[in-house]
């Protein structure tokens, strides 16, 4: 038997490197929330059998794009690793012990797991926090290989990456350098902040404000005072009834983003929880 898989402690991964915090342990810690049961030793085992079975296969082929081709075609062609087009915002895409059971995903969740089996085999894939849906990078000789995981790791072109871009950047078409600055790889701290955040979404539109509360939260594990997620959390504790963790948090995001374009309505919510808190107190 080898080492177990150890799962890191919330408390301990702000004060890490970006690039240091482990990936695929802190992601099975975020669906260990939803599901306390999870045995982390199982996917890691999982993933490396995966690994395994390519890695004679990736040992004979040269170039990147080659190997890389025989990554996708046996999680997504044999194994049937696919996007959830059909529940798009199921949570369970978000969670990766559910992602590996069920072999449906988001594209953060399905960038995961092409970037973990990848990185055992040698192979250098990067995501990316593309506006939309998230990708997944190589580096090859004469710039990069973008692929969609949520799509059977389809490759996309310079035109096409450009299209999807455009919506999110005010309908401008994005030149070179600006395309390449979106391209930046994303660390494996921006990867989580990103599956919390589809997670706080989903639970949010589900009034589900126990677990959009905790999806927050984990953010804030993550990166402490970032702005959003103290909004995002202060909100659902208001909507729990729980007056003075919202107060906490939405006075910390005035503080940070005085200029946001909700700050007026929310100093207005916070008017009045002072007042209920003020003449509770009399």
């Amino acid at each position: 038997m080898g080492d177990r898989l150890t799962l890191p402690e919330w408390n301990a991964l702000a004060s890490q490197a970006d690039d240091t915090v482990p990936l695929l342990e802190t992601a099975l810690l975020i669906a260990r929330d939803e599901y306390p049961d999870l045995d982390a030793d199982l996917y890691d085992t999982l993933v490396q059998s995966h690994a395994e079975h390519l890695r004679h296969e990736i040992s004979t082929i040269e170039p990147w794009p080659l190997k890389m081709a025989a990554i996708n075609r046996y999680l997504f062609d044999e194994l049937g690793y696919t996007g959830n087009h059909d529940e798009y915002y199921d949570p369970r895409n978000s969670y990766l012990n559910q992602v590996f059971e069920r072999r449906l995903g988001n594209p953060v969740s399905l960038a995961m797991v092409q970037m973990e089996v990848a990185h055992r085999l040698g192979v250098p894939l990067d995501g990316v926090s593309f506006p939309g849906h998230f990708l997944v990078r190589l580096p090859v000789d004469d710039g990069l290989l973008v692929m969609d995981p949520f799509n059977g790791g389809r490759p996309l072109g310079v035109d096409e990456l450009r299209e999807r871009a455009k919506p999110h950047l005010g309908g401008d078409m994005p030149d070179d350098a600006a395309l390449l600055h979106i391209l930046n790889p994303a660390s494996p701290r921006a990867i989580l902040v990103r599956t919390l955040r589809n997670l706080h979404g989903v639970y949010a539109e589900r009034e589900e404000w126990d677990r959009a509360a905790r999806s927050a939260d984990r953010v804030l594990k993550l990166t402490p005072d970032q702005p959003e997620a103290l909004r995002d959390r202060g909100l659902a504790y208001l909507k729990m009834d729980y007056k003075a963790g919202a107060q906490r948090d939405l006075a910390r995001y005035l503080h940070l983003s005085p200029e946001a374009k909700d700050a007026p309505d929310l100093r207005e919510q916070l008017v009045e929880l002072n007042a209920v808190r003020t003449s509770r107190m009399h």
